[in-house]
């Protein structure tokens, strides 16, 4: 699998999480919510130094990963994150490999 992070979510994750090059940002398995993977579970989003990284990619040096103890959740589909424009913040879309 495999994180995709638009130019738009990733300036508005730095903005809003006051994030410079050399950050991490962690998308994790929540309880709850709404998704198209998992049925009642749905993704959170925190600013934490890595433990056991599953996957990762980097944008303007701040790193975007997922641990790998919530490889799971993905079912074998990789995280896009694109920026809704029209409710201005990030999305996440699931494309199966």
């Amino acid at each position: 699998m495999k994180i995709t992070i638009n130019d738009d979510a990733a300036a508005w994750y730095e903005n809003e999480m006051d994030l410079s090059k050399g950050s991490y940002l962690r998308f994790f398995v929540r309880y709850g919510g709404f998704s198209t993977v998992q049925k009642g579970f749905s993704l959170g989003v925190s600013k934490d130094e890595p433990d056991h990284i599953g996957v990762k990619t980097e944008k303007n040096g701040v790193t975007y990963y997922i641990e790998e103890k919530d490889i799971w959740y993905f079912d074998g589909h990789d995280l896009i994150v694109d920026f809704h424009a029209v409710g201005q913040e990030p999305e996440f879309k699931f494309e199966k490999k």
